[in-house]
């Protein structure tokens, strides 16, 4: 149940009234507009984090950010529901740019880190453990929990990055020549800046070269 200080679902309804009727008073228009088609150059591949309004960090309006999320920003090859925006955001929507979006601090990655159990989120994280073993030397020689926590989170965006860069859909682009570039990015909670993890990503090659995690 919600605490007793969160907001109704009244409350928001009618935050959303008032939302609607600034939007359409200070940009007459907007939501007619809107409605008439979508033409995002973006796809954003993002951990579902409260903390991370995806379309406010980069600035951008309603209809310019396709948006993926879940748990940890992970990209999974059997993982229909990631693969099917990403292939609709691609040949569809016809975006040319795909940030994959970790955040330092993600309750995720910390989790894999410390083996917490989450309960059904524990399957889901599994390679996120994985890729911990698979760096734990680089891990344990840093000073600090924190310092762990936040190279791992780099790691997992890096490596989700990688996973992006080898699907079928991603490959199919690059070999009809269709611009497409991959961003791995990190977002601090703390300053709210978006950090660039490698140069964008604009070919195979260039991937995996670039990708060694």
């Amino acid at each position: 149940m919600p605490s007793d200080d969160s907001p109704s679902i009244e409350n928001l309804l009618a935050n959303n009234v008032a939302w609607a009727r600034r939007v359409e008073a200070e940009r007459p228009g907007f939501f007619r507009k809107l409605s008439a088609q979508q033409a995002p150059h973006y796809l954003w591949i993002g951990c579902s984090d409260s903390r991370v309004p995806a379309n406010e960090v980069v600035g951008l309006e309603p209809g310019e950010l396709f948006v993926h999320r879940n748990v940890a920003n992970l990209v999974q090859l059997a993982d229909l529901n990631c693969l099917s925006v990403t292939q609709f955001a691609i040949e569809v929507l016809k975006v040319s740019h795909i940030l994959v979006c970790g955040h330092y601090g993600c309750g995720g990655v910390r989790a894999a880190l410390h083996g917490d159990r989450i309960g059904l989120s524990e399957h889901w994280i599994r390679p996120l453990r994985s890729l911990c073993e698979e760096y734990r030397a680089e891990l344990d020689a840093l000073p600090d929990d924190d310092a762990r926590v936040t190279r791992l989170c780099e790691l997992n965006v890096l490596r989700q990055s990688r996973n992006l860069l080898h699907t079928q859909v991603v490959q199919d682009t690059w070999d009809r020549n269709q611009p497409l570039a991959i961003h791995p990015v990190i977002y601090g909670l703390n300053d709210g800046l978006l950090h660039q993890l490698s140069e964008p990503i604009t070919s195979n090659e260039q991937g995996v070269a670039l990708l060694h995690v």
